[in-house]
């Protein structure tokens, strides 16, 4: 019979896959003695690995890379390629066209939206009645769900990328948070109308329900800048957060700042409206 000092603990783990480093934070309940996380860690790494494998571009061999060299067809590809397939143009469509996979160098790309993807699916084998919370943040994309031990919800700053010490605000995060811009890797952003890399904004923040989904539009705020805003403003369940070029800050109605105080502190940090 294990006692109170023997209950597992959080579990902080650091993945290598997909070129960066994903993060996975597992909370277990209160009363969870008899649970073993490190079940539920094992089958979101091997997720993780499994997208890795089948999407990098950077592999030769890969479904994806075999792919954007016509070696294969979609119908032979793993399953999974044609999901993403799928989700990419349902993205493709509701950015109106500002996040294009098939408009990369090389042919379709689906890197911008594949991490956030991984990291949901790596956070849905975390969900369990064990479980009390869990975070799988992918290179600052984060998907989410629960809360800690002590019931605390989830809060997440955004980076200002005008001084990168500082946080231009905090969002209190219920399910996935993805923010695209320059400051971090420089102008790799391609805007799929004139194939230039492009950035409209210093930073684009989304917040939702699915990663995948949040990162591609993220890219798409990014890459498209304010006139893609209201785009967000009318999509169920989705929210987003900009700072201009001149340091100015737009969101949609619904963006969760973490407290009013966070609000009016981005505010008087040079908005110039909430849509």
């Amino acid at each position: 019979m294990q006692t109170m000092s023997e209950c597992p603990k959080a579990i902080h783990h650091l993945e290598e896959v997909m070129g960066t480093v994903v993060t996975l934070d597992i909370y277990p309940k209160a009363d969870g003695c008899d649970a073993d996380l490190s079940a539920y860690l094992a089958r979101a790494e091997a997720i993780l690995q499994l997208a890795d494998d089948v999407f990098s571009t950077w592999k030769p061999s890969s479904p994806v890379s075999r792919l954007r060299r016509n070696e294969i067809t979609l119908e032979q590809a793993p399953p999974e390629v044609a999901e993403v397939f799928e989700l990419c143009g349902i993205a493709r469509q509701i950015s109106g066209g500002w996040f294009d996979p098939w408009a990369m160098p090389g042919g379709f790309d689906p890197t911008g939206y594949v991490k956030g993807w991984a990291a949901q699916c790596a956070l849905e084998a975390l969900i369990s009645s064990d479980v009390s919370g869990a975070i799988v943040n992918a290179a600052g994309d984060i998907a989410s769900f629960g809360a800690m031990e002590n019931n605390q919800p989830f809060r997440i700053g955004i980076v200002d990328p005008f001084e990168k010490s500082q946080l231009a605000c905090v969002v209190e995060l219920s399910a996935a948070v993805a923010t695209s811009g320059t400051y971090e890797r420089g102008n790799h952003l391609i805007d799929p109308h004139s194939s230039l890399p492009t950035a409209r904004v210093a930073s684009a923040t989304v917040v939702g329900d699915d990663l995948g989904l949040a990162d591609a539009l993220a890219t798409a705020v990014a890459v498209g800048g304010a006139e893609v805003l209201p785009l967000i403003e009318h999509l169920d369940g989705y929210e987003a957060f900009i700072i201009g070029l001149d340091t100015s800050r737009l969101w949609t109605a619904q963006f969760p700042f973490a407290s009013t105080r966070d609000r009016e502190k981005v505010r008087d940090d040079g908005s110039n409206a909430e849509r």
